[in-house]
């Protein structure tokens, strides 16, 4: 038989319990102070990435609207070369039949446009003036060397400007686009000639002498 020491029981060993407290409070607050850290970090990741979001909104941006000007560029360009060959064409078709239209103007002069032939030379007419064609020139205006194509030349004393006094065959415009100049008769001021105000000015009315004296 074992013996046993009177008065002396044996307990388990129970750990103290103030330490064991004290162990969960400071992980708790370790995990608090790892709390904020974490979520500084995050924030900062977010706001890059946040950044770099915009960052590629704006380029997306500024490449859709460059796209969209050169697009607009492109349709301008489109429709003002449709434009171009379009007035190119409807000259050229025109031009081949200015000598047909001076034909016409020539028989209506001489006064055999007539009968049906009459008919066809209007319809003809009706038609190129729907194309833009513009007759120009007349007897009296100045001679203008940009619309005017001078053929003959002469003096007249009672002009003081260089005038077309007559249309030898008419010119033809398409808007402000000349495709043949008018072919005149141009008249210049009589060398030495006084112009027709100031020899006016001195005469004397009918029936007065001008160097009379004034008998009043």
């Amino acid at each position: 038989m074992s013996e046993e020491t009177p008065g002396f029981d044996e307990k388990p060993e129970v750990p103290d319990a103030g330490q064991n407290d004290a162990e969960p409070k400071a992980a708790d607050s370790a995990k608090e102070e790892a709390a904020p850290a974490g979520d500084a970090s995050q924030d900062v990741a977010l706001l890059a990435q946040l950044d770099q979001a915009r960052t590629a909104l704006s380029e997306r941006t500024a490449d859709l609207q460059r796209l969209q000007a050169e697009y607009q560029n492109y349709r301008r360009r489109v429709e003002r070369d449709r434009i171009t060959v379009k007035e190119i064409a409807v000259a050229s078709l025109l031009t081949e039949l200015l000598p047909t239209l001076d034909d016409i103007g020539r028989a209506r002069e001489h006064g055999e446009l007539v009968g049906g032939f009459k008919s066809v030379a209007e319809s003809l007419e009706t038609v190129a003036a729907k194309m833009g064609l513009q007759q120009f020139g007349k007897e009296g205006e100045p001679f203008d060397p940009t619309i005017h194509e001078a053929l003959m030349h002469s003096y007249a004393p009672d002009i003081t400007e260089d005038t077309c006094v007559a249309i030898l065959q008419p010119g033809y415009r398409i808007g402000e686009r000349t495709i043949r100049p008018a072919r005149v008769a141009v008249a210049e001021p009589q060398p030495g000639a006084a112009p027709k105000s100031e020899s006016a000015e001195g005469e004397a009315p009918d029936g007065l002498d001008a160097d009379a004296p004034d008998k009043g």
